[in-house]
C-alpha cells in the first residue's frame, strides 16, 4: 500500500497544534486514489480494485458496501478536496435502479446494450454502432484550432426492472461481470443473474448463466430452468431440460417429491419422445400415475408408497373410470401418449381393472390385443411402427458395473437383456432368446410357456449418456432377427459403444411381427 506525502492547511489561531493531515491511499494498479473515508458504494471499479489491493473478499464487499470504510478522517474533511478526486477524463454515469444507485464507467457500461441505449438517449444522441461511439467518447481530445469540446460532466440515467427474477444481489452480480468478467455466478442465483443479464442485454452473461444452467440439470430445478428458458426463447436450455427428463423422469424424477413440479405441457412433450428411457411400460404408467397423485394433493410433502397411491384412485365412485371425470378429461392426451399394450402381466392388467382409473373401452382393447397375440403364437399384428408403437424395456448402466442384465418375458417367450463393461471405456449391450428353464421361475406366470423354435423379432437397441455437459447417442439400426434356442442364433446384434459417460440409459425395444 502507497502513501502519499501529508496534505497540510492552516489550522485556526490557537490550535494549529491540532493541524489536520490527509491522507489518500492507492486502490489497486492503476492511478484510481481514493479518500479513506469514502465508502464505495456505487464506485464498482474502485471496490474492485482497494479488495484485491488489500486482499478483501469482493462478494462480501459486494453485498454491503457502504460498511467498507478504510479509515477514518476528522470531520472538518474538505468537501472541495472529495470533489477533486473524481474529476477526471472519463466519464462516470449514475445508474439508478431497484432504488439503488450505481457509478459505472464508459468501458464497462457499453456492453450492455441497454445502458447504452440509455447514455446515449441522456446525450441526445443516436448511434447504431456503440462501438465507434465509445471509441470516440474515450479516446483523448485532437488539437485543433477550434475551442476543444469541454469534459463530459457525470450524469444520472434511470432504468425501470418489472422483471420479478431480478432482484438487487443479482443484478449487483450482473453489474460486477461488467468489470470482471468471469466473476462467480452460483447455481442459486443463476435465475436472478440471467434474468439481469437480459434485462441489461449483456449477451455474453446471458450465455454463460444459459451454459451453467445447462450443465447444474437436477430435480430440484428442472421446472424452474424450463419455465426460465420458456419466458427468454431460449430454445438451447428448453432442450436440454426436456432431454434431461427424457432420461430421468423414470428413474430419477419418480423417486423424488420433485416430481410434482414438472409442468403438463413438458411432461407430454416428454412422454411423445423417442428417446425416451424406461425400465418398462408398467414402470412409465406408475411414475406418471404418482403425477397425477402429487397435483391432487398439493399437501403431500414426502413421496407416497404406490399401495397408496392405488387406494386413492380406487377410492373414487366406480360409476366411471377416473379420466372420464371432469378432474380427469384434462389428462387424458397424457395417458393416451402411454403404451398400454406393454404392460402384459396379468398381474399388472388386474390392478389397471382395480384402481378404475381407465375408460373400459381402453382396457378391453388391451386384453383382447394380448388374448389376438397368445392365439397366434406371439404374433403382434396389432403393431408395425417400431418406434411409436414398440415394447420398451431399460438398463440403467453404472460405471462400476462389469456386467447387468433383467429376465423378460412376452407371451411364453423368454429374453435376456444385457449389459457387459470391456474396459474403462468400453461397452457392449445386446439381448438374448433364453429357454424357459433358465429363467426365473416368477417370470413363468401361470405356466404360460411358448414352444416356438424360432421367434421373429424387429428390434432395436439404443444407449445415451452425457458426457461433458452434451448428450451422447448410439443406436443399432432397425433390425429384424429370427431367434432360436441353439447356441448361434440366439443372440442380437451387439451394440458396442466408447464413452466415459456415467450411467450409460440402455432402451431395448421390440415387437413380434407376424411370421
Amino acid at each position: 500500500m502507497k502513501m502519499l506525502n501529508p496534505v497540510s492547511r492552516s489550522a485556526p489561531q490557537g490550535a494549529a497544534e491540532h493541524s489536520i493531515r490527509l491522507e489518500r491511499r492507492l486502490a489497486g494498479s492503476t492511478n484510481r486514489w481514493r479518500f479513506p473515508k469514502e465508502p464505495f458504494s456505487q464506485d464498482l471499479l474502485a471496490l474492485s480494485q482497494m479488495c484485491k489491493a488489500m486482499s478483501i473478499d469482493f462478494d462480501e464487499a459486494l453485498k454491503d458496501p457502504d460498511r467498507l470504510c478504510i479509515l477514518k478522517s476528522r470531520k472538518g474533511f474538505s468537501e472541495n478536496l472529495k470533489n477533486k478526486a473524481l474529476q477526471r477524463r472519463d466519464t462516470v454515469v449514475i445508474l439508478e435502479c431497484l432504488g439503488l444507485q450505481w457509478e459505472l464507467h464508459l468501458p464497462q457500461l457499453f456492453q450492455s446494450e441497454t445502458l447504452t441505449k440509455l447514455y446515449l438517449a441522456a446525450q441526445g444522441e443516436e448511434t447504431s454502432d456503440p462501438v465507434m461511439e465509445l471509441e470516440k467518447l474515450l479516446q483523448g481530445p485532437a488539437p485543433r484550432k477550434t475551442k476543444e469540446r469541454p469534459p463530459v460532466k457525470k450524469m444520472i440515467i434511470s432504468l425501470k426492472i418489472n422483471d420479478p427474477l431480478v432482484t438487487k444481489v443479482a443484478f449487483a452480480t450482473a453489474l460486477k461481470n461488467l468489470y470482471v468478467s468471469q466473476a462467480e455466478v452460483s447455481l442459486e442465483d443463476v435465475l436472478g443473474v440471467l434474468a439481469s443479464a437480459h434485462t441489461l442485454r449483456f449477451s455474453s452473461l446471458f450465455q454463460r448463466c444459459v451454459a451453467m444452467m445447462m450443465k447444474g440439470l437436477e430435480p430440484r430445478n428442472i421446472k424452474d430452468f424450463y419455465l426460465t428458458g420458456r419466458k427468454y426463447k431460449e430454445e438451447q436450455l428448453i432442450t436440454a431440460c426436456e432431454k434431461w427428463l427424457e432420461v430421468n423422469l423414470v428413474p430419477v424424477m419418480g423417486t423424488q417429491i420433485h416430481l410434482r413440479k414438472i409442468p403438463k405441457e413438458l411432461l407430454h412433450k416428454v412422454l411423445r419422445s423417442p428417446r425416451l428411457f424406461t425400465f418398462s411400460e408398467f414402470h412409465l404408467l406408475k411414475t406418471l400415475l404418482l403425477w397425477v397423485y402429487l397435483q391432487l394433493n398439493h399437501r403431500i410433502q414426502t413421496l407416497p408408497a404406490y399401495e397408496t397411491v392405488m387406494a386413492f384412485f380406487n377410492s373414487f365412485p366406480k360409476k366411471c373410470s377416473f379420466l372420464e371425470r371432469d378432474m380427469g378429461h384434462g389428462l387424458m392426451s397424457l395417458f393416451l401418449c402411454l403404451r398400454l399394450h406393454g404392460v402384459t402381466k396379468g398381474k399388472d392388467l388386474e390392478e389397471l381393472k382395480h384402481i378404475n382409473f381407465f375408460p373400459t373401452s381402453w382396457l378391453v382393447r388391451v386384453k383382447a390385443n394380448h388374448y389376438h397375440a397368445l392365439e397366434n403364437g406371439g404374433d403382434m399384428t396389432y403393431l408395425s411402427d417400431l418406434a411409436t408403437q414398440a415394447m420398451r424395456f431399460g438398463l440403467m448402466f453404472n460405471q462400476e458395473y462389469t456386467t447387468h442384465s433383467k429376465m423378460i418375458a412376452i407371451y411364453g417367450f423368454f429374453f435376456e437383456i444385457k449389459g457387459i463393461k470391456n474396459d474403462t471405456t468400453s461397452y457392449s449391450f445386446y439381448m438374448q432368446r433364453m429357454r424357459h428353464t433358465d429363467a426365473d421361475p416368477s417370470l413363468c406366470e401361470h405356466g404360460l410357456i411358448s414352444l416356438r423354435a424360432e421367434r421373429l423379432v424387429k428390434y432395436e437397441i439404443t444407449a445415451q449418456t452425457l458426457v461433458g455437459g452434451r448428450w451422447q447417442e448410439f443406436r443399432t439400426n432397425e433390425i429384424m432377427q429370427k431367434f432360436r434356442l441353439v447356441k448361434l442364433s440366439c443372440r442380437s446384434h451387439v451394440l458396442k459403444i466408447q464413452t466415459v459417460g456415467n450411467p450409460i440409459y440402455v432402451s431395448f425395444s421390440f415387437i413380434f411381427p407376424g411370421s
